[in-house]
């Protein structure tokens, strides 16, 4: 089991008061904190959102910019996008090439290059798309193209249903051959086994307990095990998002996660992303979820959405994970915690889990991409 921290920027409303007009400064120095602190203690991957308009929900709308300075302030962790929005209409497919080459040769053969689709209406339809469930299409069209760009010569153009462009020399090329891994996001069975049967690592982005994710995990096993890769390797990677709670002491752990603001954050996932089902729970915004008891905690820890105890304890909870497929899992900070104990809590998992978890220094993208090789 390998393990990421995913960077969001997520501010609720009583952190843009707390923090006043520096709230998106604070906010951004705290997630560069966050990624120091997990590159200094073992951990493998930061994941890097792009998200347009989603107030409150995250303030990172330009990863092309963020992802740079964190490979500067970090020495071996990886960087990746969770993910670039490839649809023509949001990023040109050449500006994609562009970008994904030169963050891969700043980061030394570090970047991960993590696609997607948008996360909803609000964040396309404010670049022009009426229609949310063409952009699956669009995808479909561009990243095909992308990895084209990036082989030597001149890319001899595209005319499509949804952009066009003439032949040209598209630079720089990427310095990892023959390009940076390759993930998608996904959010139901179908999804997860055509990303595997695609040949890439899933970035799994559901808000769904254990034994929902074990069928997901099947679907993208049995799809990567028969994969007819569309890039040049197989990247057989499966990854989930979810909560991280830890403290020497059990007990604590589970009253910091009350700390996180968890509920808040559930809302607005529901308030934006409305790709995903709304539970008949969820109540229109702005009413918002009540925030999580000691009880909600404990059946959050039986139901696999939230790693929370002791070293110990997570070390047990993981491997639940780790005994039915799944290969990275991501933990979401500073989210409502102060900085101190988002920083605090990283370290411990480093110190006291990692080693057991993750004893294999090797990153499983380069493991996979060298075997290819």
């Amino acid at each position: 089991m390998e393990f990421g921290i995913f960077l969001q920027s997520f501010i609720p409303r009583n952190r843009m008061e707390e923090w006043g007009e520096e709230h998106e400064w604070r906010s951004y120095q705290n997630d560069v904190a966050v990624a120091q602190k997990a590159d200094e203690w073992g951990w493998k991957y930061l994941w890097v959102v792009e998200h347009h308009f989603l107030h409150e929900y995250s303030h990172i709308s330009q990863p092309e910019a963020f992802i740079p300075y964190l490979l500067a302030k970090t020495e071996r962790i990886h960087v990746g996008s969770g993910i670039f929005n490839i649809v023509p209409p949001v990023n040109h497919p050449y500006k994609t090439a562009e970008r994904v080459a030169t963050l891969d040769l700043l980061g030394d053969g570090r970047f991960e290059f993590g696609v997607g689709r948008g996360s909803g209406t609000t964040e396309v339809g404010g670049f022009g798309i009426a229609d949310y469930p063409v952009t699956k299409e669009m995808f479909e069209e561009a990243l095909p193209e992308i990895l084209k760009m990036w082989e030597e010569g001149t890319y001899p153009g595209f005319d499509g249903k949804f952009w066009s462009s003439p032949a040209r020399i598209i630079l720089p090329k990427p310095l990892t051959k023959p390009h940076p891994p390759l993930w998608q996001a996904a959010g139901n069975a179908p999804t997860y086994g055509k990303v595997g049967r695609a040949g890439m690592g899933v970035l799994g982005f559901n808000v769904a307990t254990f034994d929902q994710f074990v069928p997901l995990i099947a679907s993208y096993k049995e799809g990567i095990a028969n994969a007819e890769p569309i890039g040049g390797f197989v990247n057989d990677n499966l990854s989930i998002t979810g909560v991280l709670s830890i403290d020497e002491d059990g007990q604590r752990a589970r009253e910091k996660a009350l700390e996180m603001q968890l509920s808040y954050l559930r809302t607005n996932v529901f308030r934006y992303l409305d790709s995903f089902a709304v539970p008949g729970t969820i109540p229109p915004w702005p009413q918002v979820l009540p925030e999580l008891t000691l009880d909600d905690v404990e059946r959050s820890i039986e139901d696999g959405t939230m790693i929370c105890g002791d070293p110990d304890e997570c070390v047990s909870q993981i491997q639940r994970y780790t005994d039915i497929g799944c290969d990275q899992l991501v933990f979401a900070f500073p989210l409502g915690l102060d900085i101190e104990d988002a920083l605090s809590m990283i370290e411990l998992f480093g110190k006291e889990v990692i080693p057991r978890a993750d004893p294999d220094p090797e990153f499983s993208t380069v493991r996979h991409r060298n075997a290819s090789a």
